[in-house]
């Protein structure tokens, strides 16, 4: 098995140009789905953040481009995408606000949460991505074409709309499961920052006073 390798300092790289339009991509996605509602092409738009945030990753492992700028990049553009579709389809009354209340209010408790805890470590301004919070995003990247599709008319928009809410509900579901899963490893870190706890002595250690006294009585009888 070979050892991943450490992200490098490079910023020409090919994941990058991938979510560098990604995050193009969202006031453009934004504009054809509250301007001109051109849905057609605002679920284009959607379909390629969906197929460049699962290549971005698998170029970058696949050709050794891993970045530090990527590995802020690729979350950001998630966040973003998330954000702008979760305003197009509540200012659309395609989805209730409490749907876009559960998103944002997941993300704006980790942002008030996590980053000043992590400063005060020493550590970066955000945990990894857990493999659970990439499940979450993906689901949901299916779930908003679907939903976008739905508020048309016909059998296509008929056939969308419960897989779309199928795809939703999942997503939500895992996005806070991460965000809980996040919470516990900064729990963890905030341990280890601590220190260790001294260790307990087993029972009967003749260094504990009581049990010394009491093996000391043993012996007098």
């Amino acid at each position: 098995m070979t050892a991943t390798a450490a992200p490098s300092d490079r910023v020409l790289t090919i994941p990058n140009l991938l979510s560098a339009l990604r995050l193009v991509g969202v006031p453009v996605f934004l504009w054809l789905a509250l301007g001109p509602h051109a849905d057609g092409a605002a679920l284009g738009v959607l379909a390629f953040a969906g197929v460049s945030d699962y290549l971005d990753g698998k170029l970058a492992r696949a050709l050794g481009q891993t970045s530090r700028l990527g590995t802020l990049l690729d979350p950001l553009a998630d966040r973003l995408y998330i954000f702008a579709t979760i305003i197009a389809l509540t200012l659309r009354d395609i989805v209730p606000w409490w749907f876009a209340a559960l998103l944002v209010g997941r993300d704006v408790l980790i942002a008030v949460a996590i980053p000043p805890v992590l400063r005060r470590l020493g550590y970066g301004p955000a945990l990894p991505v857990h493999y659970l919070g990439k499940a979450a995003t993906f689901n949901l990247l299916y779930a908003f074409p679907l939903l976008l599709l739905s508020a048309g008319d016909g059998w296509l928009a008929t056939a969308s709309r419960p897989f779309g809410w199928a795809f939703a509900v999942w997503g939500v579901a895992l996005y806070w499961w991460s965000g809980i899963l996040y919470g516990v490893q900064l729990r963890r870190l905030v341990r280890a920052a601590r220190g260790p706890r001294p260790p307990l002595r087993p029972r009967g250690d003749p260094g504990q006073p009581e049990e010394a006294g009491r093996l000391d009585a043993e012996v007098g009888r």
